[in-house]
């Protein structure tokens, strides 16, 4: 269950966790625990929008009805999929980078079992982003995907880790993600459909091409280094 590990904070408690948080995943981004407590922290009211956002779509309303779950058990037919479909891609993504959807931290500091599972599904549904635009998991992929997250979720998590990521870039790097992918990801986080809305699982055997035209996804350039 989600809501077996929730920590109920008063209001100076959760700015402790928020700050503690943001220093430690700054220091070490490789802290997932870090970054979902940081999201949580700063992100109810970001939350509870996107919870009234699901309850007004059908796909978003089942989703809150159903409460899946993006684990093993429940994804695992993805890896036997035809190569061309949506799970495949999925599948193919997780495998190559010996990721589990089994990885995710808990949810512990939502004050309701809703925003709890709301919560749990952004964090659950990540890979599934990754896998519809083309993104990869390192440090231009990941800061990337937070544009077009907070385009979507306006998440202060977010936004505070595309600061936090582009600090880390050299100069070269910097200029690439600016000129090339902060454009093109705010531009994608704007165009597609309400990422949260979507009840994913039921399209895995769909073409991955059409899944991405139907929800107005645009893939991710190719970087200018590697064209010609």
């Amino acid at each position: 269950m989600i809501g077996n590990s929730r920590i109920r904070l008063n209001g100076w408690q959760q700015t402790a966790v928020a700050l503690g948080s943001a220093v430690g995943a700054l220091l070490d981004p490789r802290r997932a625990d870090l970054i979902a407590a940081l999201g949580e922290t700063t992100g109810k009211p970001a939350f509870e929008r996107v919870l009234e956002r699901m309850k007004r779509s059908p796909d978003g309303k089942a989703v809150l009805l159903e409460r899946p779950r993006v684990i093993s058990a429940s994804v695992g037919h993805a890896w036997d999929l035809p190569e061309n479909t949506f799970g495949a891609a999925y599948a193919k993504f997780m495998g190559s980078r010996n990721f589990s959807p089994d990885d995710r931290p808990p949810v512990r500091f939502m004050e309701t079992e809703e925003l709890a599972y709301v919560a749990m599904r952004a964090r659950e549904v990540h890979d599934f982003w990754h896998t519809l635009f083309g993104l990869p998991t390192n440090l231009m992929g990941e800061s990337a995907l937070k544009v077009i997250e907070f385009q979507q979720m306006h998440l202060p998590m977010c936004f505070m880790s595309v600061i936090g990521g582009s600090a880390r870039f050299n100069s070269k790097q910097r200029s690439l993600f600016f000129e090339h992918y902060f454009p093109w990801a705010l531009r994608a986080g704007m165009n597609c459909t309400d990422l949260m809305c979507i009840y994913y699982e039921r399209h895995f055997d769909e073409d991955l091409d059409v899944v991405r035209r139907k929800w107005g996804i645009t893939p991710a350039p190719p970087s200018p280094s590697t064209v010609g």
